[in-house]
C-alpha cells in the first residue's frame, strides 16, 4: 500500500499557490498576477492513500502558522502520522510513504525518524526508492487533492482562521473512500505509463478521476 503525503498552504484571501505547473508559449504574455504579501493562511499536512486520506495536521504555534522545518515535521510523524496509522489498525511496516524533496523532508533528522518509524518503504529522495523531481503527476496530491479541496474549501469564502480550518476539515473528511480509491488507481496507470515510456513525456495521457 502506498501512501502520498505534501503539504499546502491556504490563504484566507483564496489565492492558490500553482508552483507546480508550467505553461509554456512562443510569445511573452506580459501578465502580473498581484496578491497581498503576508495573507493569513493555515499550512496543511495531508496524506492519500487507496483506503482514505489522513489528515489534515496543521503546522501552527501559539495559533499562528508556521513554516514547515525539519523539526516540526519530524514532531508531525511522531506525534500524528504514526499514531494515526496505528489508530487505524494499519500495519506500519508494510505501508510505502511517499514524499516530495522539500528540505525538511530530505533532512538527516528527518529521514532518520522515516527510516525508524516506516524502514525500507520510503518513496522520496534519499529513501528507499527515489522520487523523481519536479513531477507533480506523480503525486496524487499534487494532481488531485489541492486542487479539489481548494475548491470545495473557498466556495463559502471563510471570513476568518478558525472558519478557514472548520472547512478544511470538513471538506477533506468529506472525500468519499470511493474517490481515493480512483485517484490510486490512475496514480497506478501513470507509473505504468513511465514504465512503458521510458521516463520521457507523456504527451498523450489524460488521467480521470
Amino acid at each position: 500500500m502506498i501512501l502520498t503525503s505534501d503539504e499546502a498552504h491556504f490563504h484566507l484571501n483564496g489565492s492558490v499557490n500553482k508552483q507546480n505547473f508550467r505553461y509554456w508559449s512562443t510569445i511573452n504574455p506580459r501578465q502580473v498576477h498581484e496578491h497581498p504579501l503576508n495573507c493569513d493562511r493555515v499550512t496543511v499536512w495531508i496524506a492519500v492513500a487507496k483506503f482514505g486520506v489522513i489528515g489534515p495536521y496543521v503546522f501552527e504555534e501559539n495559533c499562528r502558522s508556521v513554516t514547515v522545518n525539519s523539526a516540526r515535521y519530524v514532531v508531525m510523524i511522531r506525534n500524528f502520522l504514526i499514531p494515526e496509522l496505528r489508530r487505524r489498525r494499519l500495519n506500519q511496516f508494510r505501508i510505502w510513504f511517499q514524499q516530495d524533496g522539500a528540505n525538511a523532508h530530505t533532512s538527516r533528522e528527518t529521514m532518520a525518524e522515516l527510516r525508524r518509524s516506516l524502514p525500507g518503504k520510503l518513496i522520496s529522495h534519499r529513501g528507499d526508492v527515489p522520487r523523481p523531481p519536479c513531477s507533480p503527476d506523480l503525486s496524487p496530491c499534487d494532481f488531485f487533492l489541492w486542487g479539489y479541496l481548494k475548491g470545495k474549501v473557498y466556495v463559502d469564502k471563510p471570513r476568518d482562521i478558525p472558519q478557514l480550518q472548520n472547512a478544511i476539515e470538513r471538506e477533506m473528511s468529506a472525500i468519499p473512500r470511493r474517490m481515493c480509491e480512483q485517484v490510486m488507481t490512475n496514480f497506478s496507470r501513470s507509473l505504468n505509463e513511465c514504465v512503458k515510456n521510458k521516463d520521457r513525456h507523456l504527451n498523450d495521457v489524460i488521467f480521470q478521476v
